[in-house]
């Protein structure tokens, strides 16, 4: 490869892909970007972190960007579902200037190289496989002192119609020595919908999963490691935030933030002990809920204001297909446990497996209820190319497109259904759970009644179950998602 031009301007674009789910709750930054960006300007580049999904800018509209920045190198990012828009980011650029070095990185990019270089290689430069931040300041660097792109580990690139996939490096050890460049994100535009004069920031705390999900793609990305950031520069970033950007809520993006006990109750100490007062919304797994039964006054404390588990069913048999490694019974009480301390519970159901039925999917609503989390998503299976259950789905995939790989839209027909009635069913289920929410509001506390009427006025008209939502609602919900609206609106 003949690069004959120094490379410092690197544009990282989010490429512009939405798919109804998390955009109708707020409007939420990439921080892997932040990261990456941070390395790049320590390591002498000038980069810029263009927001292309949360702008909801047109191809056209990313063009013109490219056109004014003349950046050196055009990165993006891809989960599967994305890999779509992503590969026309990149392919724009070239049509723009063909001199520009195109770069893709994330999960879809790191296992399914292959494809993308079989069917995209006159658009794609490199590949960065795993962590991006040492790769792609290793890359650049090389390019600049023409040195051989070979001698660059976890890139991939096409070398004469030969795809050449570079050996592995080791993961970051010191999470605390990344710099971060939070001073290149566009701070308004990003805002959680159920909290007024919110200023919203995506943080981690950690890096890595150590659990065994069948259908996810965490565990083979971080190869089942873990690692954690210190909490006193957890925290610290938390103040600076707040401090620097007026950022009065969070969301942690780890898979499990509270996997080293120790850790988190030191950070949840700090929290408290130091006023923090930012909101956190997280995710963590039914097991370390139950095992901090002791400190969840912590949790409440500390401001931990929204906990997702990932329940994903209500059967053991599936539970142990997806190799969640818990017992039914857990699911229960971990969600009892965070709405007994009056934190927003929130849990998903993973449905429209092979063997699914309209009556298996109903039963499923139904013991959703039993559940009791305050809010629930009915999602449809994904069949990810790359994770351990794909070899079970794939005679069942009926759709290949993967920008419908959503967990919203069906792609694997059941054995005794229809496409058409799994989205059916979905959609009948999400409404059926929330009318029901709904008319029994007076048994939650005067906080979650108000944030569950904003939620669901959200829900029905700014969402992708808006259809399914606004079909026969009752109209004494009409009425009160209305009075709720009109006072927001005072």
């Amino acid at each position: 490869m003949n690069f004959s031009k120094k490379i410092k301007k690197v544009l990282l674009i989010t490429p512009p892909y939405h798919s109804g789910v998390v955009e109708s709750a707020g409007v939420w930054l990439n921080v892997g970007f932040v990261y990456i960006a941070g390395s790049l300007r320590a390591a002498g580049y000038d980069p810029i972190y263009y927001d292309a999904m949360s702008h909801w800018d047109t191809l056209e509209v990313i063009g013109k960007r490219i056109e004014t920045e003349k950046p050196d190198v055009v990165a993006t990012t891809a989960f599967t579902a994305g890999i779509v828009d992503a590969l026309k980011v990149l392919k724009l650029a070239k049509e723009i200037n063909s001199s520009i070095v195109t770069v893709i990185g994330n999960v879809h990019p790191t296992f399914c190289y292959e494809e993308i270089f079989k069917d995209h290689y006159a658009y794609v430069d490199f590949i960065v496989r795993g962590e991006g931040e040492e790769t792609l300041v290793d890359l650049l660097n090389t390019i600049n002192a023409g040195g051989h792109i070979s001698n660059v580990q976890s890139i991939v690139y096409n070398d004469g119609g030969s795809t050449v996939a570079t050996p592995s490096r080791g993961y970051i050890k010191d999470l605390d020595t990344l710099p971060l460049a939070w001073d290149l994100v566009e701070w308004p535009i990003y805002t959680y919908k159920t909290m007024e004069d919110s200023r919203l920031a995506i943080v981690s705390s950690s890096r890595g999963c150590s659990q065994q999900c069948s259908f996810c793609s965490q565990q083979l990305f971080w190869k089942r490691k873990w690692r954690g950031r210190s909490p006193e520069n957890f925290v610290g970033e938390l103040e600076f935030l707040r401090d620097k950007y007026g950022v009065n809520v969070v969301m942690v993006s780890d898979e499990t933030p509270t996997l080293d006990r120790q850790r988190w109750e030191r950070i949840l100490d700090m929290l408290i002990e130091r006023q923090v007062g930012t909101k956190i919304l997280m995710e963590t797994r039914v097991d370390d809920i139950l095992r901090d039964e002791d400190i969840m006054w912590k949790y409440q404390k500390a401001k931990i204001d929204h906990v997702y588990l990932g329940v994903e069913a209500t059967t053991q048999e599936t539970l142990d297909i997806f190799k969640k490694d818990i017992k039914v019974e857990q699911s229960k009480r971990a969600l009892d446990l965070i709405n007994e301390y009056n934190i927003v519970s929130e849990t998903s159901f993973v449905l429209g497996m092979p063997d699914d039925t309209i009556e298996k999917i109903r039963e499923t609503v139904n013991l959703a209820r039993y559940y009791n989390p305050d809010l629930a998503f009915f999602l449809a299976i994904a069949p990810w190319p790359y994770s351990e259950i794909y070899p079970m789905l794939k005679p069942y995939i009926e759709v290949w497109d993967y920008s419908k790989y959503n967990l919203v839209e069906p792609v694997v027909k059941p054995k005794a259904m229809t496409l058409d009635e799994v989205r059916n069913e979905l959609g009948l289920a999400s409404k059926n759970f929330y009318m029901d929410k709904m008319m029994n509001l007076e048994r939650l506390s005067p906080e979650k009644q108000e944030f569950m009427v904003k939620v669901t006025k959200i829900i029905s008209t700014n969402s992708y179950l808006k259809e399914h939502m606004q079909g026969d609602m009752p109209e004494e919900i009409k009425k009160m998602l209305d009075k709720i609206s009109f006072k927001s609106k005072k």
